[in-house]
């Protein structure tokens, strides 16, 4: 398995000095893409690229990002920096699932771990590091309108007959083994519910705007985004 290789040279004195440099030289990702789900705006590949290229350039650190032999169902990718001058190297491995097992998933799963791995390895964050605010135990208090627009759902009524329309369905990202189903909650607004396999399926249901419920144990989102 990749994950029992060696992932650095045995000596990266050189290059640890080189990325010192390169971090001290590195700005913020811009936000230049936008979830069409949920509406918030991301740094793509290409932004995350644009701002570290120039500063590893001047250092002669050379990137290299290739996918690898993983579990069914599943991509890995090497993400390695390697210093042109002294040749030492370090790298990463990333494995995520695949949404979908065609090449359209396998593409955007391509896309998704490029980004997140490029922007690990050289120690960079966007103009608002989200992922960050929501892990810290230190930050500010939400919002009132926050916290009403992220509370999970009021007691959920049953599964909507057959014969309701649910077009809000066919907006949504087609992931192998999800099934999605319309439901209306307590305060009578429409939401979305995510079940099946959705182990391992984390990251795409967040990027298409779900939200876990730890209490009722399932993935929702409200129908139309906030």
């Amino acid at each position: 398995m990749m994950t029992s290789e060696i992932l650095s040279s045995p000596d990266i004195a050189e290059l640890a000095k080189a990325m010192v440099k390169v971090q001290q030289a590195l700005t913020p990702a811009c936000k230049d893409a936008e979830n069409p789900f949920v509406k918030n705006r991301y740094a793509s590949l290409n932004s995350v690229i644009e701002a570290c290229r120039d500063a590893l350039i001047a250092q002669a650190i050379w990137v290299a990002q290739y996918p690898v032999a993983a579990d069914a169902g599943h991509l890995g990718l090497v993400t390695k920096l390697v210093h042109g001058e002294s040749g030492q190297w370090q790298s990463s491995f990333m494995v995520m699932p695949l949404p979908k097992n065609d090449p359209q998933g396998y593409g955007s799963a391509l896309t998704y771990a490029r980004r997140y791995g490029l922007a690990t390895l050289v120690g960079m964050v966007t103009e608002t590091d989200d992922d960050a605010e929501a892990a810290s135990p230190q930050r500010s208090k939400p919002s009132k309108a926050a916290e009403r627009r992220n509370a999970p759902p009021p007691n959920p009524s049953p599964p909507n007959p057959p014969d309701q329309p649910v077009d809000v369905l066919a907006g949504l990202p087609k992931i192998d083994g999800i099934t999605y189903q319309t439901v209306t909650a307590g305060n009578g607004k429409l939401c979305v519910t995510a079940s099946g396999n959705v182990r391992d399926k984390r990251a795409f249901l967040q990027e298409a705007g779900f939200r876990w419920d730890g209490n009722r144990k399932l993935w929702w989102r409200y129908a139309q985004a906030a």
